[in-house]
């Protein structure tokens, strides 16, 4: 084995150690593994791009499933959700959690460039891994992987959606491409002990809605879920 060889496989197995997992065929993990920018004069296809196609389809298959058994929500809710589920940053957060990038392969140019911390390459690296663990150990095995990474944070976000219009209605602005809500104080009146103020919350494309409240957090809470009603 040469040394080029020994180093890809203490990469694989420095995965495997941080996973709890043993791969059947190891060529899956380390083609999950290998950056674009990994050049060692073998074929550029042996890098991690189709992995990545073939994870985020994974991804959102048992992301899907996961937040239709989670509740009987209805489906723009739920696709609210997936999005915030299976977004790049989401995938570079788990990344991160288990020490993907230390494992990576890629070229010297991109590593001095911080390469093994950018939320890009570690999230389409978790989707190549997602790929792998799927491929060499079936959907058993990933589901697995996914039900230890993804479903407390799929809790995190059903939480924070329901307790939160304001989350709520970022959400869904920005899963449809509208910009962030825009916020702005139309009046305040009352005393300085007792003031209620009224506030206007407007999405592009959609419109605008009003909430009246003893703070500014709480008119903007109230404005957020009238017009989430009114989108709905």
């Amino acid at each position: 084995m040469s040394s080029l060889e020994a180093q890809r496989y203490k990469r694989v197995e420095k995965l495997e150690t941080r996973l709890g997992y043993r791969f059947e065929d190891r060529m899956l993990a380390m083609r999950a593994l290998r950056h674009s920018s990994y050049g060692d004069g073998l074929d550029s296809s042996g890098n991690n791009e189709r992995l990545e196609f073939l994870g985020d389809r994974v991804l959102g298959l048992m992301t899907a499933r996961a937040l239709f058994d989670y509740s009987s929500e209805p489906e723009g809710t739920l696709a609210r959700r997936l999005n915030a589920l299976v977004r790049k940053e989401m995938c570079a957060k788990v990344a991160r959690k288990i020490g993907l990038g230390d494992c990576l392969l890629m070229s010297a140019s991109e590593e001095k460039q911080g390469g093994r911390e950018k939320t890009s390459i570690l999230g389409d690296a978790c989707e190549a891994l997602i790929a792998a663990i799927y491929l060499d150990g079936g959907m058993e095995t990933v589901q697995s992987f996914y039900d230890t990474h993804w479903i407390p944070e799929l809790k995190i976000v059903v939480s924070k959606s329901a307790k939160d219009p304001k989350t709520t209605l970022q959400e869904m602005a920005m899963a449809h491409g509208r910009g962030l809500p825009q916020y702005e104080v139309t009046d305040r009146s009352g005393p300085d002990h007792d003031p209620v103020f009224v506030i206007d919350v407007s999405v592009t494309g959609i419109g605008t809605a009003t909430g009246t409240g003893k703070s500014k957090r709480d008119a903007e809470r109230l404005a957020a879920q009238s017009l989430i009603n009114i989108w709905k």
